[in-house]
């Protein structure tokens, strides 16, 4: 019955659902109520698997289609690297809540968010004008596959992440 049900999700409200996730966990590691370690290390995760997940999965298969904008999706990818900087320093801090650590983690929120805005405006309007909903349907199994993958090898570990920012 899962695979039913993921047959039919759309690539595009499956990356929205994501986002919306990780600007949770932006407002967790803000807060000084909340485990924002715990918060940093769900976030490392997924803005790791999501990237890798797009970047294998949705971005190459997006620019074989007309009016999606080619050039932005490459931006894209550039976006996902300064994302993934942002994020290598703020793990390095040893001190969560420190003066470095809330400063790194503006970085980290400002790329991000930036390209969340950017991504949504032109590559996923772009994909939800102008690919197929059987395609979508087709792009959001594959992305899944794809995110879960990396989740499982603990992608969001400091040392991963390293490993993906020197290419």
């Amino acid at each position: 019955m899962a695979a039913d049900k993921q047959e039919n999700q759309d690539v595009v409200a499956v990356i929205l659902k994501d986002h919306r996730t990780m600007e949770d966990l932006f407002r967790r590691m803000r807060s000084v109520e909340a485990d924002r370690a715990d918060a940093l290390a769900k976030f490392s995760a997924l803005l790791i698997a999501h990237g890798e997940a797009e970047e294998a999965e949705v971005y190459g298969a997006l620019k074989r289609f007309k009016n999606v904008d080619n050039e932005e999706v490459e931006h894209g990818t550039e976006e996902h690297a300064e994302g993934n900087e942002a994020l290598l320093a703020l793990l390095e801090v040893s001190e969560v809540g420190s003066d470095a650590w809330d400063s790194r983690l503006e970085d980290l929120v400002k790329a991000v968010s930036h390209h969340l805005d950017e991504e949504e405006r032109t590559i996923l309007n772009g994909a939800r004008e102008n690919v197929p909903d059987e395609r979508r349907a087709e792009l959001a199994a594959a992305f899944l596959k794809e995110r879960e993958r990396h989740l499982a090898a603990d992608c969001g570990s400091i040392e991963n992440v390293r490993a993906v920012v020197k290419g």
